[in-house]
């Protein structure tokens, strides 16, 4: 077993990381000697080099197939889990999500992924914050950058495990043996103190640094979104205006980089080429994971498949011609070769009809432009055999678009497995995910099937920026304020502007937030955060319904979301195996996985309501004990 592993396999047994069968020895103190950090981390050099294992850590977030922003986005009002041909996927979610459930899996779902990654990147943190004074540095600036940048990545993570499980472990300092006392704690109490740590590190962390690397403008981003989680809405005012309002950052308004001359394209494309995304004048990029082909490693994910889990499955065999012939090849070669211009798909991430029709309501919007969106009648009926058929029919209709399926030529049109337009049949953002090999497809491992390649991705743009700081003065009543951040925004995209403050609304927000942040926000991290602020505060929502703290797992806006804008889970519709996409209230937080509960035999991590084990739970710590 390499180094590499043995240090995967020891954090996961001393960080609370679930790893279902492990034998007794690796968690041993043993494997200790596999990793020390006085010999490994005695110079600024290995501090950064463990500074972009944290980055890793949140790249593996957005690649390959199944990746982890599935499961976040099927727990949302913006999809479901659309791969139909199997019954183990999360789409029951009551029956499927329990503590002992297959939590990391790409045909279940990966919640676990997020326990696991993000006690590894907080372990990763940690090791920095804990041996920063090891190494000699140029400068007491450099080391501050370091020691901020560390604080940034350890609070990301928290931000995301305690709107994702709520009350989890906090830990703050490296781990020197096994540890299997844990206990924990509160999440107002971990965000509080994730809030001081950033407060330093944005005095510290300069803007002047590589991409990929942590930015000041990042650290106040994220520390405009657990301002908002703590009910701080004046220092999240702040907070974010000194990122829109402080250089280098700002919307990208003009035609930019490696498509500026395109005229067929617009600003919006620009912004989302893979190689427009790290330039130096992408002022918009306020944090990216950087992907490059000489950057594979076995142990995190590498190489986008977004086109493989978002683009539908266009091109099965079951999607029929109005004459019930095959309609669509995914060959290559094809005279029209549908793979290599959109990908292929196969559809694991199904768009709600709210984030994929209602939310479009003008025909200005750049993001939902002809070219830029694409729905199945764009697409045209390219197999070969119908250009050659003798049916004039089967002729006439070879290389024109896709006809709209109808409840008359429903069965005919989806034969050979049944009706499934789940799969097969939605819109989606070719902007967005067309990611296109820069290999003449040749060559490249994840274009052959076409279905991504290597590209670096946004994490915090200026547009989620303005949107977070658009909630701030939501949540004060500010809301022409709030309007005015929103139409930012919205003009950038030639949508039409809002021009009545007084039906803004956090609906309005996450609205724009759905046609901006597609792929992007982590949707179930967000509506669980936004669910958290009106059971604090007691503010009354847009339903007419006010929330607790005490009844959060019964009663959340969160769920009343959900079922207003998701119709697959407010009907509870059926796939072809039988089952009914289902969620519950107590959805609102994951369960904590059962293996991490019982490694840690000397103490308590409490399990969430509505799953097992919560009846064994304890009071959470409400200090930290460190």
């Amino acid at each position: 077993m390499n180094t590499r592993k043995q240090l995967s396999i020891f954090f996961m047994a001393a960080a609370l990381v679930a790893a279902g069968g492990c034998k007794k020895s690796y968690l041993d103190a043993d494997q200790l000697s596999s990793y020390a950090p006085e010999t490994s981390l005695g110079t600024a050099t290995a501090m950064k080099a463990m500074l972009n294992q944290c980055g890793l850590q949140i790249r593996g977030e957005y690649f390959g197939d199944s990746a982890p922003m599935l499961t976040e986005s099927i727990f949302s009002d913006v999809a479901v889990e659309g791969t139909t041909d199997k019954s183990t996927p999360a789409q029951d979610l009551i029956t499927r999500i329990t503590p002992d459930a297959e939590l990391n899996n790409n045909d279940y779902n990966k919640i676990g992924y997020y326990w696991d990654e993000g006690f590894r990147g907080v372990r990763y943190a940690n090791t920095i914050i804990t041996n920063i004074d090891r190494p000699k540095y140029a400068s007491e600036a450099e080391k501050n950058a370091i020691l901020g940048s560390a604080y940034f990545y350890r609070a990301y993570f928290y931000y995301r495990l305690v709107h994702q499980f709520g009350d989890v472990p906090l830990l703050l300092k490296d781990l020197s043996e096994p540890k299997k006392d844990f206990y924990t704690t509160k999440r107002e109490v971990i965000l509080q103190k994730m809030k001081e740590d950033l407060d330093l590190a944005k005095t510290w962390v300069p803007d002047n640094v590589n991409k990929g690397e942590v930015t000041k403008g990042a650290v106040n981003h994220l520390l405009t979104k657990i301002n908002l989680a703590l009910g701080k809405f004046d220092d999240a005012i702040a907070s974010a205006t000194s990122v829109i309002s402080g250089s280098p950052y700002g919307l990208m308004t003009q035609r930019f980089g490696s498509t500026a001359g395109d005229v067929t394209k617009n600003v919006v494309w620009d912004l989302h080429r893979m190689d427009n995304k790290a330039l130096a004048t992408n002022r918009e990029a306020l944090f990216l994971v950087i992907d490059r082909d000489n950057l594979a490693s076995g142990f995190t994910p590498f190489g986008s498949q977004v086109m493989r889990n978002c683009v539908p499955a266009w091109h099965f065999a079951n999607l029929k011609t109005p004459t019930g012939k095959q309609g669509i090849v995914d060959a290559v070669t094809a005279e029209f070769p549908l793979t290599r211009m959109y990908g292929r798909g196969i559809g694991r991430y199904r768009g709600t009809p709210y984030s994929t029709k209602y939310i479009w309501t003008d025909n200005t919007d750049l993001r939902h432009a002809k070219g830029m969106w694409m729905d199945m009648t764009d697409l045209v009926y390219n197999n070969p055999a119908l250009k050659t058929s003798t049916d004039a029919a089967d002729k006439a209709i070879y290389g024109k678009p896709l006809q709209e399926y109808s409840s008359s030529n429903l069965n005919q049109r989806f034969t050979n497995g049944g009706f499934d337009t789940i799969r097969h049949w939605f819109g989606w953002p070719h902007y967005k995910v067309f990611i296109n090999s820069t290999n003449q497809y040749a060559n490249d491992p994840y274009w052959t099937p076409p279905r991504g390649t290597n590209t670096d991705w946004y994490v915090f743009r200026v547009a989620e920026t303005l949107l977070l700081r658009a909630e701030a003065y939501y949540w004060k009543n500010d809301l022409g304020l709030a309007m005015a951040d929103i139409n930012a925004v919205r003009g950038r995209a030639q949508a039409q502007l809002l021009t009545d403050a007084s039906k803004v609304t956090i609906g309005t927000i996450l609205d724009e937030r759905a046609r901006e942040l597609y792929w992007e926000e982590p949707r179930k991290t967000e509506l669980t955060r936004i669910a958290y602020i009106f059971a604090a505060t007691g503010k009354p929502a847009y339903n007419g319904k006010t929330y607790t703290l005490a009844a959060f797992s019964d009663n959340n806006f969160f769920y009343d979301r959900i079922i207003e804008k998701n119709d697959f889970y407010k009907n509870e519709v059926p796939t072809v195996q039988g089952v009914k996409y289902r969620i519950a209230p107590y959805h609102v937080l994951w369960p904590i996985p059962a293996d991490a509960q019982r490694f840690n035999t000397n103490g308590r991590i409490n399990q969430n309501k509505g799953y097992s084990g919560y009846e064994n739970n304890v009071a959470p710590l409400d200090k930290i004990t460190e």
